[in-house]
């Protein structure tokens, strides 16, 4: 415990309150608040010492597990203050009765004298492929007490293979035979064999796709566990570059296959997904003419007796595959159509006569693509979560367009039915309405998501149903591509992102729901060619972002709203890869989007897996599509819209991920699997400019900012800011040579920077010149002090001395107080069009805007920002009705209408990255960088001096336990207003708090906190 400690930074003293954890042990209390502890003065809890979360590379329970030496980990509970561990032992056997000391058949790693708990590196014998194992870790606490061994938790490995044919037994990629790419009609593939034993054991389905897949065993599609049930995953096997790495799945589909009456069923649905669409075009796997899709899959079969038996792909009789089935089309951009009069009913199944198919033949990938790498995927796929689940909020049924002469931009105005329209939320959810051709109805589901909707249908066969989802409603505005009341969809560009059914006529009705591509809307549009009946309308919510670790609440309810429009985004953007926007002709992996709200999106959710996935994603793009297969790529996977130029910001994802990833998680794996990718990267850059030690450049600049700054600028502090996280990273990971080296690599940009664009004048005045230079192709002239500039200058401490500092300061909080006597003496800025105490930062300022100015002591002005709704600002899009963040600060508004159409999603989660500062400094949960993973951290919330915001309460569950921040009044609290407590993370919330603002000394206290 370390209380009070001072933080010079050469700027003063300031006190902190700090907490410590020791390494894998519960967070700790701090003076009068509780993590983890019982209150100061309190009388001793009697030890409860515990150990939970056990976790095999980051996933609990994990199948499909390839690493050869797994990483372990857990945490250590407990409500005595200050138990830290001292010494682990794992344990690993065959089955969990073996799981003891004296019986563990696999590995015992005897008591090894160590605190850590994050990544502990499984050191047995070799793992045996496709084998469950079972595990547990016993901990001693300072005292040397053991806690009770943890509950045993298991893992299952994969096939421990990557060149697609160890493990596979002969399995290879099939495509049905005689099918030209991109006719209509997804490929159904199935096989029927006969099962060589009597009692099933267990069975492993392991299956990838070129192209996404739907599978289904014996009539049942697959399905993996969620929440205290099953849900079904989406686009599986995912997105990556096809012609470096496909990955693999794997399935537990033991209940699916035992008591089949000795036949098994093994079929699949093929989609385009990414492999087969524009979406990937100009990348190396792409086919202007289209690729055929294929299937990989290995069916293992283990019996009671211990024979096996295995069911692989493979051309020859075995496997059947038609076309004329009911996905008669479908597109990442386009939609899905789905022919209910095609069903051949029963095909999954066991009996079904496929005499009228075709069969299949091999797939040339592996020809093409030698050295393709088939790959466990490392994390967990994205899936349909129904817990997320949206109902409508209203159903508008129009008939037809009025006041086309009279109303502003020529469109008209929608002529809606009363009869068959509802407004009641409650009413709405279960709502039923008919619809008659030329009919429209306009669904709400009052929030902008992306999945995939679900629907009943009652009509007669033939009826087609076209859904048209969207993310808002059309005004009278000039931009509006409609009636007022009609679903916007001009933002879309050139995708059709179109649901249609086509009903078979049931009588008990159709229920439906796309699996081959997905939307993102808020707002979808109904419209059928006879009169049909719609109920249960549910918007499915799919995502990768599958649990949420973190929260953040406070008594605002336009910052409650903020934060929810951030998680929501990256709910709808963490889709097997981070992307960019979820509806439109994009759908990318734009990679300083990534990189910018890496931090913010490891604060919300369990993401390590996720972002470090795609960091291998983006290291096979370096190779494939990089400029000189050194320079980090604008988007990945795939390759549209990249160019082999030079895009700091964007580029320097490719260090910003493993070093945000480590300083999350705790973890270096990440660090060391990109060593030699960064390293490629950062000697490129030194190539290319030698001893000016200027950035490569920066295409993008600050994008989208409403006041620009020079794209030479914004490559040199990102140049400097790389530097800086590889000498981090260098030095956390033994890397002593490099340390040094890249130290005095950042020292000499440094200096560069510092000569080129620093002025200083006769009186002292320091100007930041960041006019010197080309301004982003969207922007317009290159101005002085730009608030992106001045904040990148003093986040790198790119000054000599503290006068600069202090006036670089003060041009930062002019520039954004932009109040009269600022315009008057800036009258060509562009800052004179907007309010004061707005931003006018793009993507590459936004996430450093409140944590410089909280650093540099003008919290102030950070809240007043947070605060402020005029644009531009984080709120004024909550003011204008957005349920997520958009990609531009003035992509709508009630007064002006829509934002231009080129560029302009509401679902896009850059600007997002306010709430990394959030969590840090409001509800003050932040990390120590000297000690990734939390395992030091420091408890600092900062109050809010505008007085808007009273209380704030937040929490993250950590690698070593759950912080928890209440700013509720403590029982006893001295102060009338909120008291910011650090209380228990015990699940049972019993434990009494304290009030640190009576209790704790003052020097413990940090500044933000007000004296009693």
């Amino acid at each position: 415990m370390n209380d009070g400690v001072d933080s010079t930074k050469g700027r003063g003293v300031r006190r902190r309150t700090v907490l410590t954890t020791a390494l894998g042990a519960a967070p700790l209390a701090v003076a009068g608040g509780i993590i983890g502890g019982a209150p100061a003065g309190a009388a001793p809890s009697s030890p409860r010492t515990a150990v939970e979360g056990l976790t095999v590379e980051h996933r609990t329970n994990p199948l499909g597990v390839d690493a050869e030496h797994p990483r372990f980990g857990w945490r250590m509970t407990s409500p005595v203050r200050g138990r830290r561990q001292s010494a682990y032992r794992i344990l690993v056997a065959t089955s969990p009765d073996r799981v003891t000391p004296s019986r563990a058949d696999i590995w015992n790693s005897g008591r090894v004298t160590s605190p850590d708990s994050i990544a502990v590196r499984y050191d047995g014998p070799a793992l045996r492929a496709s084998t469950r194992y079972h595990w547990t870790v016993t901990v001693w606490d300072e005292t040397g007490r053991a806690a009770p061994a943890a509950p045993t938790a298991r893992f299952e490995t994969g096939l421990l293979g990557t060149d697609g044919v160890t493990g596979w037994n002969g399995a290879r990629w099939i495509t049905m035979a005689g099918k030209q790419p991109n006719t209509p009609g997804a490929p159904l593939l199935r096989r029927q064999t006969r099962l060589t034993g009597r009692q099933v054991s267990t069975a492993r389905l392991y299956i990838t796709a070129l192209g996404v897949y739907d599978a289904h065993i014996n009539g049942r599609r697959v399905a993996v566990s969620q929440g205290d049930g099953t849900t079904h995953e989406l686009l599986t096997p995912g997105w990556t570059n096809y012609d470096s790495t496909v990955n693999y799945f794997t399935y537990d589909v033991t209940d699916l296959v035992a008591g089949r009456q000795g036949q098994v069923t093994l079929a699949a649905v093929l989609g385009n997904g990414w492999y087969n669409g524009r979406v990937s075009e100009n990348s190396a796997y792409w086919s202007a003419d289209g690729n055929p899709l294929a299937l990989k899959a290995k069916l293992l079969i283990r019996y009671a007796d211990g024979s096996e038996q295995t069911v692989v792909t493979a051309p020859g009789d075995e496997w059947k595959a038609t076309d004329t089935g009911p996905y008669r089309s479908d597109d990442i951009y386009d939609g899905q159509t789905y022919d209910a009069r095609a069903e051949p009913a029963g095909w999954t199944a066991n009996g079904f006569d496929t005499s009228g198919w075709a069969g299949v033949t091999e797939h040339d990938h592996d020809t093409r693509f030698p050295d393709a790498e088939l790959v466990a995927y490392p994390g967990e796929s994205a899936r349909v979560m129904p817990e997320w689940d949206l109902r409508p909020r209203s159903v508008t049924v129009y008939t037809g367009v009025t006041d086309l002469s009279g109303s502003p931009n020529g469109k008209g105005r929608i002529v809606v039915d009363p009869a068959r329209t509802v407004t009641d939320p409650a009413t709405a959810a279960t709502a039923s309405v008919t619809l008659r051709p030329g009919d429209t109805a306009v669904i709400d589901l009052g929030q902008n998501m992306v999945g995939v909707p679900r629907y009943t249908l009652r009509g007669p066969a033939g009826a087609q149903v076209a859904f048209k989802p969207g993310e808002m409603l059309n005004d009278d505005s000039e931009g509006a591509d409609g009636p007022v009341g009609s679903v916007y969809r001009a933002n879309l560009r050139s995708a059709k992102a179109t649901s249609t059914y086509i009903l078979k006529g049931d009588p008990d009705g159709e229920t439906h729901q796309d699996s081959l591509t997905f939307y993102g809307f808020r707002y979808v549009s109904v419209t059928a060619t006879d009169s049909v009946t719609l109920t249960r309308f549910t918007g499915r919510v799919a995502t990768s972002a599958l649990r949420d670790i973190g929260t953040i609440t406070t008594d605002d309810t336009d910052v409650n709203q903020l934060i929810s429009n951030v998680r929501w985004g990256q709910r709808g953007n963490y889709l097997w890869v981070p992307t960019d926007c979820p509806q439109r002709d994009e759908r990318l992996g734009w990679t300083g989007d990534t990189q910018l709200f890496s931090n913010t999106g490891l604060y919300n959710a369990d993401a390590v897996n996720f972002l470090s996935h795609f960091e291998d994603i983006l290291i096979d793009s370096q190779k494939t599509y990089g400029q000189d297969g050194a320079q980090f790529t604008w988007v990945a996977p795939g390759s549209r819209y990249n160019q082999p130029i030079p895009a700091s910001g964007w580029a320097d994802c490719g260090v910003v991920v493993p070093w945000t990833v480590w300083q999350m998680s705790g973890d270096s794996t990440v660090v060391d699997r990109s060593w030699a990718a960064m390293t490629k990267y950062m000697d490129w850059i030194r190539a290319r400019t030698g001893d000016t030690y200027a950035g490569q450049g920066a295409i993008f600049g600050d994008w989208l900012a409403f006041q620009d700054t020079s794209t030479q600028l914004i490559s040199d502090v990102y140049y400097g800011y790389s530097a800086r996280l590889m000498a981090d990273m260098a030095r956390a990971t033994g890397r002593g040579a490099e340390t040094r080296a890249y130290e005095d690599l950042f020292a000499r940009i440094k200096r560069a920077f510092i000569t080129k664009y620093l002025a200083t004048d006769a009186d002292g005045q320091v100007t930041v010149r960041s006019s010197l230079g080309d301004a982003p192709p969207t922007g317009g002239r290159t101005e002085d002090n730009s608030q992106t500039a001045l904040l990148w200058v003093l986040k790198l401490g790119f000054y000599d001395t503290e006068a600069q500092r202090r006036r670089l300061v003060t041009h930062l909080t002019d520039n954004i107080g932009n109040d009269e006597a600022y315009k008057e003496a800036h009258p060509d800025s562009t800052r004179v069009r907007y309010a004061e105490n707005t931003l006018s930062v793009g993507f590459l300022g936004v996430n450093v805007l409140a944590p410089v100015l909280t650093d540099e002591g003008r919290v102030d002005l950070a809240y007043r920002l947070l605060h402020q709704d005029a644009m531009p600002s984080w709120l004024y899009s909550v003011r204008n009705g957005a349920t997520t963040i958009w990609e531009r600060w003035n992509s709508y508004s009630k007064e002006d209408g829509f934002g231009p159409v080129d560029m302009n999603s509401f679902n896009h989660y850059s600007y997002g990255a306010i709430m990394e500062w959030m969590y840090e400094s409001m509800a003050g949960i932040a990390k120590d960088p000297a000690h990734p993973g939390f395992r030091h951290f420091f408890l600092r919330p900062h109050l809010d001096p505008t007085g808007k915001v009273t209380r704030v309460g937040g929490a993250h569950l950590a690698p070593c336990g759950e912080i928890v921040s209440d700013g509720s009044p403590a029982p006893g609290c001295a102060r009338a207003g909120p008291c910011p407590t650090a209380r228990s993370a015990r699940r049972d919330r019993s434990r009494r708090r304290g009030c640190p603002l009576r209790e704790a000394p003052r020097s413990a206290r940090s500044p933000a906190w007000p004296s009693t």
